[in-house]
């Protein structure tokens, strides 16, 4: 979504533009046909690698993995059949920055090849010092800080994504991908950051600067050209109205992983001895995972789904706290509305976002021990949502969404941002 919201930016700067939006055929048919979607944007759509009757495992690399290794010929079918039906060719290449292999398509098309970072901004960083990290983390405990990271010396080391120091058998065709990207994002004519520039350290801005050759900030989500979903078949907005102000622990761990039954448990033996309102957005298939007779004893005062409109829930005024796997979109959107955080990161990118979300933002905490029991989460519900120590949190947390919005109205540096990208484009 994050991709098709530039292109949709893109499309309606460039009318004049055709953007052929290339994607798997189930990402497609998640994200297209949409009445605010440009005339001037097509989906093609291509294999996602998995062989056919193949099961997949409950690890989310996996899926990545089998995708990786269709590597630029995928790409390069799916580029036929837009310039096939379009009778035009391809004059510039805009992808997810972990598809390295749609570098060498655009090298082999002659045609500039642009990086799309999705996950947690600073992570960029890590992948400018693999060999460094690798020391760190062969000789040093998990809690020793990084402080040869420009701008990031709060991260830890058991805050890297462990897939970036696989050896051997261990390594997968993601973990080799992430290896790349310190060699590979430098060939790039521009970065594009999916996330707000004056959130981020100052001194790790300039550091990527001087690796990249352009490193370019567009305002994620929410986005005005981008209309609020209208889909709340569970009613959780009108629920969430019946609150008080700041009040309600809302609790999603994304679409890709899921805590473990036993932390599951945890959470919500937690939220019913807590006594707080909550809202808990969770798979179908998990909600057999409950204590007995917990949605009975709770349902006064909570609320299970198994979906919720995510960005208008985290700007209800109700929502006091946002129980996280530190997701790049879910961090967004919690900024965006001012939403304190508990963190559980799972893999990837999620530990650096935790870390910045307690220790540079302290915008929220990482729970204790990084998995959840029911003493740590009532300990840091009660935090966040009670404790007069907690106030500095909930304040900063405001401070975040006001920072956005500032940046919001003004696009001070995004606005030049995206003209330089426009102007990479136009330039094709």
């Amino acid at each position: 979504m994050p991709l098709l919201n530039l292109v949709i930016k893109l499309a309606h700067a460039a009318p004049n533009y055709s953007f052929s939006f290339i994607g798997t055929h189930d990402s497609n048919a998640i994200l297209f046909p949409k009445p605010y979607i440009p005339n001037n944007i097509k989906p093609y759509s291509i294999s996602d690698g998995i062989p056919e009757g193949h099961v997949l495992s409950n690890n989310p690399i996996q899926k990545l993995d089998l995708f990786l290794k269709t590597g630029p010929e995928n790409l390069h079918k799916g580029i036929e059949l837009a310039e096939a039906e379009t009778e035009v060719r391809v004059t510039c290449i805009i992808a997810d920055a972990f598809m390295t292999s749609s570098l060498l398509v655009a090298q082999t098309l002659n045609v500039p090849w642009i990086a799309f970072w999705l996950p947690n901004s600073c992570s960029l960083s890590l992948y400018f010092y693999t060999d460094l990290i690798s020391h760190h983390c062969a000789n040093y405990a998990g809690n020793t800080t990084t402080d040869f990271l420009p701008g990031l010396s709060k991260m830890r080391v058991e805050d890297m994504p462990q897939d970036l120091f696989k050896v051997g058998e261990k390594k997968t065709v993601f973990s080799k991908t992430l290896v790349s990207l310190g060699k590979v994002l430098p060939q790039a004519q521009a970065v594009v950051m999916n996330f707000f520039e004056e959130l981020d350290p100052p001194l790790f801005v300039q550091d990527m600067r001087s690796k990249l050759q352009s490193l370019l900030y567009v305002l994620p989500l929410p986005s005005p050209l981008l209309p609020p979903s209208n889909k709340d078949s569970n009613e959780c907005l009108p629920w969430l109205d019946t609150k008080s102000a700041r009040s309600v622990a809302y609790v999603c761990f994304g679409t890709v992983v899921a805590p473990p039954p036993h932390e599951l448990v945890a959470v919500a033996e937690a939220l019913e001895e807590s006594g707080f309102p909550f809202l808990w957005s969770l798979k179908e298939g998990l909600m057999g995972l409950l204590p007995n007779g917990f949605v009975e004893r709770t349902n006064m005062r909570g609320k299970i789904v198994s979906w919720a409109p995510q960005t208008q829930v985290l700007a209800h005024d109700s929502v006091g706290v946002f129980l996280t796997h530190c997701g790049a979109n879910s961090v967004i959107e919690s900024v965006s509305g001012g939403v304190p955080m508990i963190c559980r990161p799972f893999f990837g990118d999620q530990g650096i976002a935790g870390r910045v979300i307690e220790d540079v933002w302290e915008t929220g905490v990482i729970i204790e021990g990084r998995t959840f029991t029911k003493k740590a989460l009532l300990k840091s519900l009660n935090l966040i949502l009670v404790q007069e120590e907690g106030k500095n949190i909930r304040d900063n947390a405001q401070k975040a969404k006001n920072t956005v919005e500032d940046a919001s109205r003004s696009e001070r540096q995004t606005a030049g941002d995206f003209k330089t990208l426009m102007q990479l484009i136009s330039r094709s």
